[in-house]
C-alpha cells in the first residue's frame, strides 16, 4: 500500500514535470511558427502518449490524470468568472443567459442528433458528445479579444458566454453521465437536478466568495488581506469539492467566485496593491500551466486508430456544430433581446466566434478516465474540434471583425479607463 502511494505521488510528479518541460518547448515553437499554442501543446501529447513515445498514458494514470483535469478546469473557471465586468454584463445579460443556457441546449441537441446518425450510436451516447463539445473557451477567447479593438458589448458577450457555458456544458455533460450510469430516464427529474446544481453551485460560490473577499479586504483589515493569491487558490479548491459533495455543480462554483474577484470595486472589496500584483502574477502562470497540462493531456488521449475509423463522420459532426449547431444557437438566443441592439453584423459574428478548448478537453479526458462507453470516439471529435476552430475560427476572427467593419478605433479615453480599471481593484 505505502509503495503504491509512493508511486502514485512520483507519478503525479513526473507528469507535472514532463508536461511543463515540453509545453514550454512548444510554446516557444508556437510564438515561431505563429500558430496558437495550445494546437502545438496537443501536438507534444500525441508525441508523448501512447502512440508514439508512451512517457504519459492514462491508462497507467487514471488517478493522477483526474486531479491534473479536475482542479485545472475548475482553476479556469474561476480565471473566466474573473473576467466579467458585470456593468457591461448587464446590457446584455439576456443574450448572454440566452446563449449559455438555451444556445448550449441547442447545440447538443443538434450535434447529438446528427451524431446518432453519423456514428450509429445511442441518442444518449450522441447528446453526452454534443454536450462535451457544446461550450466555448474563456482561455482562448480572453487573450484573443484583449487584443482586438472591437466593442464592448461584443467583447463581454463573448467573454461572458464563453465563461457561463462552460459551466452550462458540464453541467449538462454530468447529467447525462448520471443517466448513463443510472440507466433510467426522467425529465422533470433532470429538470430538478439541472436547477439543484445551478442553483445550489451559485449558492456555495457566493458564499464562499464573499467569505474569502472579507478576509482579504483592506478597508475591513481583513486577516488575509496580504495573501489573496494563496486564499483564493484554497477558495476554488474548496468551492469545487463542497459543491460536489452537496451534489451541485463545483464548476458552477468556482465561476461565482471568479466573479467576485473580477468585480471587487462593485462590491466594495478592496485589497493591498503589492498583494493584487501579486495574486495577478500568480494566476496568471498558474492558469498558463494549467491549460500546457490540460491540452498536453488531451494529446495523450488521442487513438489514431479510432479517429481514422471514423475521420469522415467526426469531419462532418465538426462541420455541423460550426455551420448549423453554432448559427441556429446564436440565433434563437438573441433575437428576442431587443435591449442590447444587436445588428445583423454582430450577428453574424457571433455565429462564427465559437472556439472550442479547456473545458471541453477536461470533460473528453474525464470521460475516457472514467471509463465511459464511447469515450474514445468523443474524445477523438473533441480533439478535431479544438484543432480545426481553434486553427480556422480564431486564426480569422480579427479578419472577419474588419471585413464587417466591428472594429473601433482605440481612444485615450479607452486607455484610461483600461488603466484605471486595473488600478482600481
Amino acid at each position: 500500500m505505502e509503495n503504491s502511494v509512493v508511486q502514485s505521488a512520483d507519478n503525479l510528479m513526473m507528469i507535472v514535470g514532463i508536461i511543463i518541460f515540453v509545453g514550454l518547448v512548444f510554446t516557444k515553437i508556437s510564438n515561431i511558427i505563429k500558430l496558437p499554442d495550445v494546437v502545438l501543446y496537443i501536438l507534444a501529447g500525441i508525441l508523448l502518449g501512447p502512440s508514439m513515445l508512451d512517457l504519459i498514458n492514462i491508462g497507467k494514470y487514471p488517478v493522477e490524470n483526474q486531479m491534473i483535469l479536475s482542479f485545472g478546469a475548475a482553476y479556469i473557471l474561476y480565471d473566466g468568472g474573473r473576467e466579467i465586468d458585470l456593468k457591461i454584463l448587464n446590457k446584455v445579460k439576456f443574450s448572454v443567459l440566452s446563449l449559455a443556457t438555451v444556445g448550449v441546449l441547442i447545440s447538443t441537441a443538434v450535434v447529438g442528433v446528427a451524431a446518432k446518425y453519423l456514428f450509429d450510436i445511442p441518442m444518449i451516447y450522441a447528446l453526452l458528445l454534443g454536450a462535451v463539445v457544446a461550450s466555448t473557451d474563456p482561455s482562448v477567447l480572453v487573450p484573443l479579444f484583449k487584443k482586438m479593438n472591437i466593442s464592448s458589448k461584443m467583447k463581454q458577450t463573448i467573454i461572458s458566454e464563453s465563461a457561463f457555458n462552460d459551466a452550462a456544458g458540464a453541467i449538462i455533460t454530468f447529467s447525462l453521465i448520471g443517466i448513463i450510469m443510472g440507466g433510467e430516464f426522467s425529465l422533470s427529474d433532470t429538470l430538478f437536478d439541472f436547477v439543484k446544481t445551478v442553483v445550489g453551485g451559485i449558492f456555495v460560490g457566493v458564499t464562499l466568495g464573499y467569505i474569502s473577499h472579507v478576509l482579504t479586504d483592506e478597508k475591513r483589515r481583513g486577516a488575509l488581506n496580504d495573501h489573496p493569491a494563496e486564499l483564493m487558490l484554497a477558495t476554488v479548491i474548496g468551492a469545487y469539492l463542497i459543491s460536489n459533495k452537496l451534489g451541485f455543480s463545483g464548476f458552477m462554483s468556482v465561476f461565482i467566485v471568479g466573479m467576485f474577484c473580477g468585480n471587487k470595486k462593485i462590491f466594495k472589496f478592496w485589497i493591498p496593491e503589492e498583494s493584487f500584483q501579486t495574486h495577478l502574477r500568480f494566476k496568471e502562470i498558474l492558469t498558463i500551466i494549467l491549460r500546457m497540462m490540460i491540452f498536453v493531456l488531451l494529446g495523450t488521449h488521442l487513438d489514431f486508430a479510432v479517429l481514422m475509423k471514423y475521420l469522415l463522420p467526426t469531419l462532418a459532426s465538426v462541420f455541423v456544430l460550426i455551420f448549423i449547431a453554432r448559427p441556429i444557437s446564436v440565433l434563437f438566443s438573441v433575437m428576442f433581446d431587443r435591449k442590447a441592439e444587436w445588428t445583423l453584423k454582430e450577428i453574424l459574428y457571433l455565429m462564427w466566434i465559437r472556439e472550442t478548448g479547456v473545458i471541453p478537453a477536461a470533460l473528453a479526458g474525464m470521460l475516457m478516465t472514467a471509463g465511459i462507453k464511447h469515450a474514445d470516439m468523443i474524445s477523438s471529435v473533441t480533439f478535431a474540434t479544438i484543432m480545426i476552430t481553434l486553427s480556422f475560427q480564431a486564426s480569422t476572427s480579427h479578419l472577419l471583425a474588419k471585413l464587417l467593419k466591428l472594429e473601433e478605433q482605440p481612444s485615450i479615453q479607452h486607455k484610461g479607463d483600461f488603466k484605471n480599471s486595473l488600478t482600481h481593484h
